[in-house]
């Protein structure tokens, strides 16, 4: 047996019943001998982490856009908290990490530059509209690789399509990187909001405190202890502790993600955004080579979005000034 067969062997034995088993998987769009020493599972979780999407994220907003400072979180920062979160639970669950860990991994790979203001500003732009997990999907079937996709397995793309609004996951799997995605925002969003001033701790309500705990670590693990104790079978948490999550979830919109200081830098965010989606619509030419086949099959507007929700935070704001920012003349 080869070390693969190993492991998948190892699965059958050892996860619970409502675990996904790699042995199992739907499978790919494009057939793949297997690899000798990786389940499908493990190979997705490598893809996804060598991918330049995954790298890009480092310098994608989360809450704070281009924060100075080096504490702040990213969206690739939050989304190592996800996995971390997901796969405590999955393995407390006796159900398949690697899954949990590669949809982890990959759930935001289609967020835009400048957070969900970035979101907001391409959505208004195409006529179809812009979902960051519809475009997550996007990335890892059609834009990775020069095209190709990263041609992962149907539960991993299943996963990052349904890991927000909408229906759930088919997979248990699945369902823990909503929950921890949840989980994982609202606490280190927290966390960030105080350490910027907008927040403080004296905003959590009483109950709140009295049910989850007083800090970020003892917030964290009651909600992770809670949905392990909830059980696999029915991936969430008890009515107590989700009505508490509930109104922590409310007092961060109340108090952050409305927050007329944070707000008022989204709207110049999405201003940007629309004025070089603007540009590019009249000037096809700009978009580099990778996206003019996207122009010829789907047409420009998509392929703009497609390059323009591919930037970092940086990349846009240079954009930005390399377009529409007048020069100082250098005489010689």
């Amino acid at each position: 047996m080869t070390v693969r067969e190993n492991i998948e062997a190892l699965e059958k034995q050892v996860l619970s019943p409502f675990a996904t088993l790699a042995v199992n998987s739907v499978g790919r769009e494009r057939e793949e001998a297997p690899c000798d020493f990786r389940t499908c599972f493990q190979r997705d979780r490598d893809r996804v982490i060598h991918s330049s999407s995954f790298r890009r994220l480092k310098h994608k907003t989360q809450v704070f856009l281009a924060p100075e400072g080096d504490h702040y979180r990213t969206r690739l920062t939050h989304t190592l908290e996800v996995a971390q979160i997901a796969r405590t639970i999955a393995r407390a669950l006796q159900l398949n990490e690697d899954l949990t860990e590669a949809i982890a991994l990959a759930h935001d790979l289609g967020h835009t530059p400048f957070g969900h203001a970035g979101e907001r500003a391409l959505d208004d732009c195409l006529e179809e509209g812009f979902r960051h997990y519809e475009q997550g999907v996007r990335v890892v079937e059609k834009l990775e690789k020069n095209g190709e996709g990263l041609n992962l397995t149907y539960e991993v793309r299943e996963g990052i399509d349904r890991h927000t609004n909408g229906d759930w996951s088919k997979t248990r799997e699945g369902q823990i990187v909503r929950w921890s995605d949840q989980i994982a925002y609202i606490n280190h969003d927290l966390d960030d909001a105080v350490h910027a001033g907008v927040m403080s701790e004296m905003d959590i309500p009483f109950d709140v405190k009295k049910t989850l705990g007083n800090t970020r670590s003892e917030r964290l693990k009651s909600l992770i202890a809670n949905v392990v104790s909830h059980g696999a079978e029915n991936i969430g948490m008890d009515d107590k502790v989700e009505t508490a999550f509930l109104t922590l979830r409310e007092t961060m919109f109340d108090r952050l993600y409305k927050n007329p200081d944070v707000k008022g830098e989204e709207v110049k965010a999405i201003s940007l955004l629309k004025q070089l989606f603007d540009y590019s619509l009249n000037n096809p030419g700009w978009l580099p080579k990778e996206y003019q086949q996207t122009v010829e099959k789907e047409g420009i507007a998509r392929a703009s979005a497609d390059y323009i929700a591919g930037m970092t935070d940086n990349y846009a704001l240079l954009s930005y000034e390399e377009l529409f920012i007048p020069k100082s003349w250098n005489f010689k």
